[in-house]
């Protein structure tokens, strides 16, 4: 078996308060996997996530990206390793150009001249948003927005991509293009959402999280088809909708 590209491992945090919002979290995640992260509010999803980049540290246990594991001395390489995609783009889109949204991350890496253009482009291309570099962010649809904050994230050439409710506040066509996006994409996903039909066009395993524990890991497809299961994590399909009748993207 290869090394897990993430591997988190007995994870537990409490917030300053006092609140407990994980307990002994283990998770495993090898090479191009796009795994749903699934659950009710609350149930500590967003804090497994900001511990996967060192924005949380644990309380009790590990998290590893590639054998390197999160610590205080190795937050640059992880970061670069673990790209984030937040649910509002203009959380980090705020540059004056779309170009320089892409550009910003590389050039703190000490990228210049001809190979941080490359990578900007390239990274605008994955999102199909080449044509818009010259754009300030602002000007751009809420859509199109979202796609450059994906860009934003690939020109660091990140191993993990986490993306928080990727498919929120989009139209239906901007929808199908973001999947489009994400499945054309060589990199290994983790993608938080409430939207169970997008989970299950886009990735073949799900892992639910309740009360700060792993409640269960498996085909999505298997996961949302068990309904004592769902009704227990509070996780409800749309009205009509039955996931054995999806097919999922490869």
């Amino acid at each position: 078996m290869t090394t897990p590209v993430l591997d988190v491992r007995g994870l537990a945090y409490a917030y300053p308060d006092g609140h407990q919002a994980l307990y002994g979290v283990n998770l495993h995640v090898h090479q191009g996997e796009r795994v749903a992260l699934l659950g009710p509010n609350g149930a500590g999803k967003t804090t497994l996530v900001l511990h996967l980049n060192g924005i949380l540290t644990a309380g009790a246990g590990t998290v590893a990206v590639s054998g390197l594991s999160v610590s205080k001395d190795t937050l640059q390489e992880i970061r670069r390793r673990v790209g984030i995609v937040f649910q509002d783009p203009d959380d980090q889109l705020f540059m004056p150009t779309v170009h320089d949204d892409v550009a910003f991350g590389p050039a703190n890496l000490g990228l210049r001249g001809d190979a941080l253009e490359a990578r900007v482009r390239r990274a605008l291309e994955q999102v199909g948003m080449a044509d818009f570099a010259d754009r300030p962010p602002h000007h751009l649809s809420f859509g199109q927005r979202r796609r450059v904050a994906v860009a934003t994230v690939l020109a660091m050439e990140p191993e993990i991509l986490v993306m928080d409710e990727p498919s929120s506040n989009l139209d239906p066509a901007s929808r199908r293009e973001l999947a489009d996006i994400v499945t054309s994409l060589d990199v290994t996903v983790l993608m938080v959402t409430h939207d169970l039909p997008y989970a299950l066009e886009l990735c073949e395993r799900s892992v639910i999280l309740a009360d700060g524990v792993i409640a269960a890991d498996g085909a999505t497809r298997d996961l949302l088809g068990d309904a004592d299961l769902m009704a227990r994590n509070r996780l409800e399909l749309p009205y009509g909708f039955d996931p054995s009748f999806v097919a999922p993207r490869r």
